[in-house]
């Protein structure tokens, strides 16, 4: 049986993982008959979003703490998180994955990545095991692959110049496609970044999760 990891970065779009793409990455890892274990880093979150008004609110929260809703308690810290268990790594998106695994949301193409989330993506690289981001989530891979490793966000043109300046290259791609990058097992979709309903997110997600698992063989 593979063995994904998968890392949050806590619990709702606008502070956290996207609940509705991480349900279904865990979904389609399990229909593939691999099973999968949860992780996210123990920090603080950048921020903490009423998700009804869209206002910030007090008091902040833990991203690990957070992140073990959608978990169901089943989840460890990223530091815990050894390459040499697992067959491939797969982070969903969410505005999470630009303010507590990066600071691409405020920094953009100067963003650096949280030191315990780029060690493990590096591994998982320098191990040549393949890995899948969504959404937002494909905004580090220039920061884990260095020079022109391929990524796409869909189309949005601001995000994807942000990328090029990082030395990512950019695919536009629509929803219910993914881009592979071959040479470092890479794969992204852009799921909520262009996805107007769950079933348009959910066609993106369910072929990166078999792309990956397939790339795992």
């Amino acid at each position: 049986m593979k063995k994904i990891a998968v890392i949050l970065s806590g619990c709702g779009v606008y502070d956290g993982a996207e609940i509705n793409e991480s349900v279904l990455t865990l979904l389609h890892i399990a229909k593939h008959g691999a099973s999968y274990q949860c992780f996210a880093p123990d920090i603080e979150q950048m921020h903490v979003i009423n998700h009804l008004s869209g206002e910030e609110m007090q008091p902040n929260r833990n991203v690990l703490v957070e992140a073990a809703r959608i978990a169901r308690g089943e989840i460890k810290p990223t530091t815990a998180l050894n390459v040499d268990d697992f067959d491939a790594l797969i982070l969903p998106g969410g505005f999470g994955a630009a303010k507590n695994l990066s600071n691409f949301a405020t920094d953009g193409a100067n963003a650096q990545m949280n030191d315990e989330v780029l060690s493990a993506c590096k591994a998982f690289a320098n191990a040549n095991k393949p890995v899948g981001y969504i959404c937002i989530a494909p905004a580090m891979i220039p920061l884990v692959y260095g020079k022109d490793a391929i990524a796409t966000i869909g189309n949005d043109a601001d995000t994807a110049a942000a990328i090029e300046r990082m030395g990512g290259q950019h695919v536009n791609c629509p929803v219910e496609a993914f881009v592979v990058d071959e040479k470092n097992k890479v794969v992204s979709t852009p799921a909520y970044m262009l996805a107007q309903s769950i079933l348009e997110a959910d066609a993106g997600i369910s072929k990166l999760v078999a792309k990956v698992i397939e790339l795992s063989h």
